[in-house]
């Protein structure tokens, strides 16, 4: 199983970090230690100073692909959730500023917090689903899926032409704007529209 991460694929959230909009998916990967589960906590390491959240949309796959064609890609994944893209912010920097990889800043234990994983037949149109993440109770991003730069299937159908893609990866498809710092003792909560779905709390 591997985490397939897609970042600036919503341009509100490109802009508030001031990055160049790309002319193509930005991939990534997270190992899968970086998973937590059940709502397990997440306790802030001591080599970071500035972890932010993100709160993303995820979708599993259910059957292995590759050169998969966008028209067939709903095929190859049968459920949804959400999850939180920890990023240490200020790792990401030093390595964006030497043009090394993000693998650090993005793919330390217990980076990817995710939710249990729904039927996607739940949701009427995966391209028009509202999410959110809420912080001590405040909602600090807010987003639609209609808002994506590239959509999932058209996503699933670039990362197969260089990854295959097996059952049971996870693929984080981006955030909105209204990313921000997290503290000890903050509790996160993330949403599916009105749906609590995910609570992480930081220790």
């Amino acid at each position: 199983m591997k985490i397939i991460a897609i970042g600036r694929n919503y341009a509100d959230h490109i802009q508030e970090l001031k990055n160049e909009k790309p002319d193509e998916p930005v991939v990534f990967m997270k190992p899968d230690t970086a998973l937590l589960r059940n709502d397990d906590p997440l306790y802030y390491p001591e080599y970071t100073q500035n972890i932010h959240y993100e709160v993303e949309i995820l979708v599993k796959i259910c059957q292995e692909g590759k050169y998969i064609q966008e028209k067939f890609a709903p095929k190859y994944y049968d459920s949804i959730g959400i999850g939180i893209d920890f990023t240490a912010r200020d790792l990401q920097q030093k390595a964006k500023e030497k043009g090394l990889p993000w693998l650090l800043a993005k793919g330390f234990n217990g980076s990817a917090p995710i939710s249990e994983f729904v039927p996607k037949e739940k949701y009427p149109d995966l391209q028009n689903l509202n999410f959110s993440l809420k912080v001590d109770g405040d909602t600090k991003q807010d987003g639609n899926t209609n808002l994506m730069l590239y959509t999932v299937d058209s996503l699933i159908a670039y990362v197969s032409q260089f990854i295959t893609l097996k059952k049971g990866d996870i693929l984080f498809t981006g955030t909105p704007k209204g990313v921000g710092p997290i503290q000890r003792g903050n509790v996160l909560e993330a949403f599916i529209e009105d749906q609590k779905m995910l609570t992480c709390e930081i220790k």
